[in-house]
C-alpha cells in the first residue's frame, strides 16, 4: 500500500498526517509516478498555516517530485515527449508530491536528465522557476549589478546561477556563516544587519540596477527602496504587504501571471541542469515517514540547502 502526507486541518505541523492510499489509475493525459524523492519547499507548510477555506481539506502536500513512471494513461505523452513505464521523470506544479506514488497530469511531467539525482531533480523547478521569474520581471541583463536578499537560500542560490548566465553581477545578502555558499555560486556576499544599505553601496560603487527580495524583512525592503529608484525593478516573493503599500512588484505561484511564466520556463531550467549549468545543492534527505522532522528543519530557515523526502522501496 502506498502512503502520502496530507494536512487534515489548517495550522502548524501537528495537522500533517501520513495516510495509506493507492493512487488512482492514470486516465488519458495522466501519469502515475513511483516517487523516488519528494522536493521540499516553504510553500508546503505556509499555505496550510495560512489557509481558511475548509472545503479544501484534506490537502495533499508537495508541489514537486522525481521518480519512475509506473503507469501512463492511454494516448498520453509527458510534457517533454514520449513517456514509457520505467522512464525516470520529474514533475512540478503538482499536488501530492509527498507520497510513495502519485498520479498527476502528464503536462507537468518531464524526462529527468540522466546525470541529475532524484533528490536534486525533485528540488529543481519550484525554486528555479521562482528565481527565473524574479530575473524576468526586473529585466536583469548583462553588465548590470543587482542585489539579492537571502542569496544563500534555495531561491537565492538559483538566482545567483541564473544571473551569472545572463552576465549580471550579484551582491548577495546573507549571514557570515553562509558567505562561502554565496561565493560558490558566483555572488559577492554582504552581511545583513544594521548598515546593510551602506555595505551594499560600498560593494557596488557604480550602483544597483535591481533588487530581488527572497526574505521579506523590513531591512531588505527598506534597503531595496533606497538602492533602486525604479520600483518596477524591485521584486519580492515574501513582503506582499510592503509591495502593495510601496508600489513595487510581488510575485507568487498562485498568481495567474506567475503560474503561466513558471509553466513556460520549466523545460529551459531542466536543460540547464542537464548541462550542469544549474546546480541544486541538497543538504539532507529524510525518509518519507519523517516528513514532520524534515519540515521542522525547513521552517528553521537554516537547512543549509535543499531537503528531500525518500520513500521506502
Amino acid at each position: 500500500m502506498a502512503t502520502k502526507w496530507i494536512a487534515n486541518d489548517f495550522g502548524g505541523l501537528d495537522v500533517f498526517e501520513e495516510v495509506e492510499t493507492e493512487p488512482a489509475p492514470p486516465q488519458r493525459g495522466e501519469v502515475t509516478i513511483e516517487v523516488r524523492a519528494a522536493g521540499m519547499n516553504p510553500a508546503d507548510y505556509k499555505h496550510v498555516a495560512s489557509g481558511s477555506d475548509r472545503s479544501q481539506l484534506p490537502i495533499d502536500i508537495g508541489y514537486e517530485c522525481a521518480g519512475v513512471i509506473r503507469a501512463i494513461g492511454p494516448d498520453t505523452e509527458i510534457a517533454s515527449g514520449g513517456g514509457r513505464v520505467g522512464d525516470e521523470v520529474l514533475a512540478f506544479r503538482i499536488s501530492g508530491g509527498y507520497a510513495s506514488a502519485v498520479t498527476v497530469a502528464a503536462k507537468n511531467v518531464f524526462a529527468k536528465p540522466v546525470g541529475l539525482g532524484f533528490a536534486e531533480a525533485a528540488n529543481l523547478l519550484l525554486a528555479g522557476a521562482t528565481a527565473a521569474e524574479m530575473l524576468e520581471v526586473t529585466g536583469v541583463k548583462a553588465g548590470e549589478t543587482i542585489v539579492v536578499h537571502g542569496a544563500s537560500g534555495a531561491v537565492g542560490v538559483s538566482v545567483l546561477q541564473q544571473a551569472a548566465l545572463l552576465g549580471a553581477t550579484v551582491i548577495g545578502t546573507a549571514g557570515p556563516s553562509s558567505f562561502d555558499v554565496v561565493r560558490r555560486f558566483g555572488g559577492h556576499p554582504v552581511a545583513y544587519g544594521e548598515g546593510l544599505e551602506q555595505r551594499v553601496r560600498e560593494a557596488a560603487p557604480d550602483g544597483i540596477s535591481a533588487a530581488l527580495d527572497t526574505v521579506g524583512t523590513e531591512e531588505a525592503v527598506d534597503a531595496s527602496l533606497a538602492l533602486v529608484d525604479d520600483r518596477q525593478r524591485i521584486v519580492t516573493i515574501a513582503a506582499m504587504g510592503r509591495a502593495k503599500a510601496d508600489g513595487f512588484v510581488a510575485i507568487g505561484g498562485a498568481m495567474a501571471g506567475s503560474a503561466a511564466f513558471r509553466d513556460g520556463v520549466r523545460a529551459r531550467l531542466i536543460a540547464l541542469a542537464a548541462d550542469g549549468r544549474l546546480v541544486v545543492p541538497v543538504a539532507r534527505t529524510f525518509p518519507l515517514g519523517e516528513a514532520r522532522d524534515a519540515l521542522e528543519l525547513l521552517s528553521s530557515k537554516h537547512p543549509g540547502g535543499k531537503l528531500a523526502l525518500i520513500p521506502e522501496r
